[in-house]
């Protein structure tokens, strides 16, 4: 079975287990992966007839598997993943009068790679994001595209290295005639125009919001618009900006999982790299993960392994007094206990040591409000 058959299955199992929305995504991922206007076709008219009204989920579920089968029968070439798309070596950028830097920056993406950028606001992510975007200029290092060949080396630097910024332009006019006059401006043949745009609407949930103005959308549908923009493009490396910023909590978590599935695509996997103060959810969907400490990196894999592999780090809160709290840990007798931010962070001299921090805290009858161990988070690099 091959890589696009794994696939169908995979959306297949969602829809019969009742994950209509999350199957429905992946569908999209799947017909885009064919890049056949036939099937654009056929997953605009289901769109449609999903929208017409509230559809019986039997029969969605019915009408989904059918398309599947008729994928069963395309075969769906996969990209390279072998090859880097950008190698980044011992950068280095010092702002005037010395106010700032970062240095020593290096790292490989390849397609299908998510990067998570994390670090506490001012420490240079941002300016890491726009030196890889050739926004701005650095002083030492390497920086190395591997996007296409010599004579469309140039062209392809500028379609097919994306960045969006924290903050986005407005513009005029529909969603659907901004993307439309963005295919058209990047070579979509008048013929696939109108499909392509219409798969990308869907592909981001815009299709309600497809005839709106810019300022009649949230901040969620904002930055699902500037995605879809971007992919109409086919990008191999997309930058992002914070792109959580001002998202509720299950707009964060669509997004992150659209940005996780689109660059994992059979026929375009994509190398992404992106920012955030949302660590736990990044680090999720996250293959690697830098962090930035006024501008000086860490790689999470390195502090990993550099971490004495004996010790937990857990941060909690509980519902009791400190007093009830150092009774309740007084039988570790490696820990270390401070109070940061409004949580508890404990250092203790054993691994995985989750369960027994709980086991004492049932045994003492402490009510526990969150628990979370970052022994291999980024969390404890910010502690």
């Amino acid at each position: 079975m091959n890589e696009f058959q794994q696939k169908l299955t995979t959306v297949s199992n969602h829809f019969s287990n009742g994950d209509l929305h999350l199957g429905f995504r992946q569908l999209v991922d799947c017909i885009l992966d064919t890049q056949q206007k036939e099937f654009y076709q056929l997953c605009i008219q289901h769109t449609e007839w999903l929208h017409e009204q509230e559809q019986p989920n039997e029969l969605i579920v019915e009408r989904s598997l059918e398309i599947i089968d008729r994928l069963k029968n395309v075969h769906v070439s996969s990209g390279d993943r072998s090859k880097a798309l950008l190698t980044v070596n011992n950068l280095n950028k010092t702002y005037s009068g010395r106010r700032f830097k970062i240095e020593n920056i290096s790292m490989e993406i390849h397609p299908g790679d998510v990067w998570g950028l994390v670090g506490e606001n001012g420490n240079g992510k941002t300016t890491l994001l726009r030196i890889l975007a050739q926004d701005l200029s650095y002083d030492t290092g390497e920086l190395t595209y591997h996007l296409g060949g010599t004579e469309l080396e140039k062209y392809d630097l500028r379609t097919k290295l994306t960045y969006i910024p924290q903050r986005t332009p407005g513009w005029f006019g529909s969603l659907k005639t901004n993307l439309k006059f963005t295919a058209t401006h990047y070579g979509v043949k008048p013929d696939e125009n109108e499909l392509l745009v219409l798969m990308m609407i869907i592909r981001f949930g815009l299709w309600k919001y497809r005839n709106h103005q810019w300022s009649q959308l949230s901040s969620g549908f904002k930055m699902r618009f500037e995605l879809a923009r971007t992919f109409l493009r086919s990008p191999k490396i997309l930058l992002l900006d914070e792109p959580l910023a001002n998202l509720d909590v299950l707009a964060q978590q669509l997004i992150l999982e659209d940005l996780k599935s689109l660059s994992q695509s059979i026929s375009n996997p994509v190398g992404i790299v992106l920012s955030s103060q949302q660590l736990f959810e990044v680090e999720k969907i996250s293959d690697k993960v830098l962090f930035l400490k006024n501008g000086v990196p860490t790689h999470l894999s390195e502090a990993n392994r550099l971490k004495a592999q004996s010790t937990s780090v857990i941060e909690f809160d509980v519902e009791a007094t400190r007093e009830e709290l150092n009774n309740a840990l007084e039988t570790f007798s490696d820990i270390e206990l401070s109070y940061n931010g409004g949580l508890y962070i404990a250092t203790i001299g054993l691994p995985d040591a989750m369960n027994l921090l709980l086991a004492a805290f049932v045994q003492h009858n402490i009510k526990v409000k969150y628990i979370r161990d970052i022994s291999h988070s980024t969390r404890r690099l910010f502690i």
